[in-house]
C-alpha cells in the first residue's frame, strides 16, 4: 500500500519509538514527542509497538491511500475526517478517500497511524525524524508517496463510524518531577520557587525543548558544570535562570545544571503544551 501526502499543515514529521544506543555518535533517541499518544495510535490499528506514524503539529494534514486502509488519530481533540465527513478515532477508509486532520482546539501534536506502519527506510535503526541532529527521514512534503508496510495478523478491521474519540490528553495539573541530579546547584529559595511558581510556555519552544517564562532560579554555585548527559524531560536551567524542558529531540549532553526531570507521563503532557500555556511543577510521589 502507498500513502500520498496531499498537505502537511504547519509541521508533519515521521516518528516511531526512537533510536536509543547512539549517544556515542552524538545522536539522541528522538522518537515521538508524546509517547503515550503515539503508542495508543499504533495499538488502535493493530500495529506492532515501534511502528512509524505521522506526528502532526496543529493539524492541517491531508493524505490518501491507493488501497483501503485502517487509520487512527490520537493526541489532541483534532477531528479525523474522511472526504470531509467527521469520523471516529479509528476508522476504515476506502482507497482514494482524503483523510484529513483538523486543527485542534486543545493540545498541540496529533498522531496519525495506519495499519502496517509507514515503511520508509530506517536510519540508525529508526524511522524517526530528529529535528536537532538532522537524522532520519526528511519531512514529508505535498506530493510525497510513503510506503505502508504489510499489516500483522489481527482480528477484523473496525467498522466505519466507531464511537467518538475520548477527551484529548492535555496538561491540566502540575507536571510531576523528580528533583536532581543537580538540584544542589540551586538555593533553597530557588527550589521553593521552582516547585511553587507559575511558568508560561514561550513561543520559542519546539520538539527540542520548551522554553519557559517566569521567575528566574538562582544558583547556589557559580562554577561551570562540565557537559553531561541529559534525557527527555530534563529541566535545564541556563545562566538567565529560566528553565528549559527538554523534549524528544533534545541534545545528547547539556552544559547547564538540571534541577529536575519530568516523569514519563508528565513529559508526554508537556508535549501537548502550546505557547502561552501556564504550568506548575510538583514533586512526584515516592
Amino acid at each position: 500500500m502507498r500513502m500520498t501526502v496531499l498537505r502537511t499543515g504547519p509541521l508533519t514529521v515521521i516518528k516511531d519509538a526512537g533510536r536509543p544506543g547512539h549517544a556515542h555518535q552524538g545522536v539522541a533517541p528522538s522518537g515521538a514527542v508524546d509517547r503515550g499518544a503515539y503508542e495508543r495510535a499504533n495499538a488502535l490499528v493493530g500495529n506492532a509497538p515501534g511502528a512509524a506514524v505521522l506526528e502532526c503539529t496543529l493539524g492541517g494534514l491531508r493524505v490518501s491511500f491507493d488501497e483501503p486502509a485502517v487509520v487512527a488519530l490520537t493526541g489532541t481533540d483534532a477531528v479525523l475526517t474522511v472526504d470531509g465527513v467527521a469520523a471516529g478515532e479509528v476508522v476504515t477508509v476506502p482507497a482514494g478517500a482524503v483523510v484529513a486532520v483538523t486543527m485542534p482546539r486543545r493540545g498541540l501534536r496529533s498522531y496519525l497511524a495506519v495499519r502496517g506502519g509507514i515503511d520508509v527506510p530506517p536510519v540508525l535503526g529508526s524511522r524517526s525524524t530528529d529535528q536537532l541532529a538532522g537524522v532520519g527521514p526528511a519531512r514529508p512534503a505535498p506530493g510525497d508517496i510513503l510506503p505502508v508496510g504489510p499489516p500483522r495478523p489481527v482480528g477484523p478491521p473496525p467498522p466505519v463510524g466507531p464511537p467518538p474519540a475520548p477527551p484529548a490528553r492535555v496538561a491540566t495539573g502540575p507536571l510531576e518531577v523528580d528533583l536532581g541530579p543537580r538540584d544542589d546547584w540551586f538555593t533553597a529559595e530557588a527550589i521553593a520557587t521552582f516547585l511553587g511558581a507559575e511558568y508560561t510556555v514561550s513561543p520559542a519552544g519546539d520538539s527540542i525543548g520548551l522554553r519557559l517564562d517566569g521567575p528566574a532560579l538562582t544558583r547556589a554555585r557559580s562554577a561551570e558544570l562540565p557537559s553531561e548527559g541529559v534525557v527527555r524531560g530534563s529541566v535545564q536551567v541556563p545562566p538567565d535562570g529560566l528553565p528549559i524542558v527538554f523534549q524528544a529531540d533534545h541534545p545528547v549532553t547539556g552544559g547547564y545544571p538540571v534541577i529536575a526531570v519530568l516523569t514519563p507521563e508528565s513529559a508526554d503532557r508537556a508535549a501537548q503544551l502550546r505557547p502561552g500555556a501556564t504550568i506548575r511543577f510538583t514533586r512526584a510521589p515516592d
